[in-house]
């Protein structure tokens, strides 16, 4: 089974790492974009330093990037990396569309905008002639189509925008879907996809928050504070976590949003800790990762190193879940 890496956001250039990722086995590289860096950039500069690994967005949001902008990066990306490049898109969170790029979240809805825009992002990239399209959001006509075969994965969350994964996309990034769940939760990506009558097979890359120490304590309190950070900022992602721990996601939840980061980093219980990520010793966080990746459903497990981890824990995360040491 492919093993890929989430690279840290925090670092100021992910290209070395990217090399070493290579080398250490990683499959694929994917990269996230908040604030500060832009992932299309880096993995521009990832794309030239590496030789086989894939490489992907996970994620860049729908609301910041027309769908032709999104077409055109893709098709440059899958050009300058010969063709290993996967574009991976996500609504994002209210609080990033509204208070960092100035948008309306509600205009129409985000799941009807991730449809327009992976809809027509596949138009743009693999259409057979002209472009023409007409949505509540976006009417484009007359482009021609780039003929770029660019795999699209969708960070999807409620059962809405699961929908959007069944009728459109290559694959599925869940993020914060305890792990024991994610069976059930892709089983409705499948009746979806009956339903609309489309046989294909999608790619299931969990992103796998992870974090080793020889401080098993510390490694998991790292955890914490990355399941903090999500539920506090995310309705989609505290809705994903009450799933399963209602009384647990509406606790971190509000001390977060009271400005209590410790307090909703504490709430963070050990139960939910196992069942959203990966934290431990070497010994440890490699069994807890092969449990993960054992799930039928999944396909691409994604090492993902939480933004609060410090630079010995992100360098020894990568080094020992590397497909090497297995």
């Amino acid at each position: 089974m492919p093993t890929d890496l989430l690279l840290p956001q925090s670092r100021g250039s992910n290209t070395e790492l990217a090399v070493r990722a290579e080398e250490l086995g990683y499959d694929g590289l994917w990269l996230g974009e908040l604030w500060g860096s832009s992932s299309v950039v880096e993995l521009t500069d990832i794309a030239n330093h590496t030789d086989t690994v894939d490489i992907g967005t996970a994620i860049v949001n729908v609301f910041s990037r027309t769908p032709a902008v999104l077409a055109m990066t893709a098709a440059s990306l899958a050009r300058v990396s010969d063709g290993r490049f996967r574009l991976g898109v996500g609504t994002s969170t209210r609080k990033a569309v509204e208070d960092l790029h100035g948008m309306a979240w509600n205009d129409p809805n985000p799941v009807r905008r991730a449809h327009e825009t992976i809809e027509l992002t596949k138009a743009f990239l693999e259409g057979d002639g002209r472009v023409e399209y007409e949505g509540e959001i976006f009417d484009v006509r007359d482009f021609p189509s780039l003929n770029v075969d660019v795999p699209i994965y969708h960070a999807a969350l409620g059962k809405a925008n699961r929908r959007v994964v069944a009728r459109l996309c290559d694959g599925w990034i869940p993020h914060n879907v305890p792990f024991p769940d994610l069976e059930d939760e892709f089983e409705y990506i499948v009746e979806q996809m009956g339903e609309a009558g489309r046989d294909a097979t999608i790619d299931v890359a969990p992103y796998v928050p992870a974090a080793v120490s020889d401080d098993p304590d510390e490694a998991r309190d790292t955890i914490r504070g990355h399941v903090a950070y999500y539920v506090g900022n995310g309705r989609g992602y505290e809705r994903a976590v009450a799933q399963r721990f209602p009384d647990g996601a509406a606790a971190v939840a509000e001390a977060w949003r009271d400005g209590d980061r410790a307090a909703a980093a504490g709430n963070v219980t050990d139960e939910m800790v196992d069942a959203l990520g990966v934290a431990g010793t070497p010994g440890q966080a490699r069994d807890q990762f092969r449990e993960i990746a054992a799930i039928d459903c999944v396909s691409r497990p994604m090492v993902t190193i939480p933004s609060n981890a410090d630079d010995r824990i992100v360098e020894r995360t990568i080094e020992e879940l590397a497909p090497a040491r297995y």
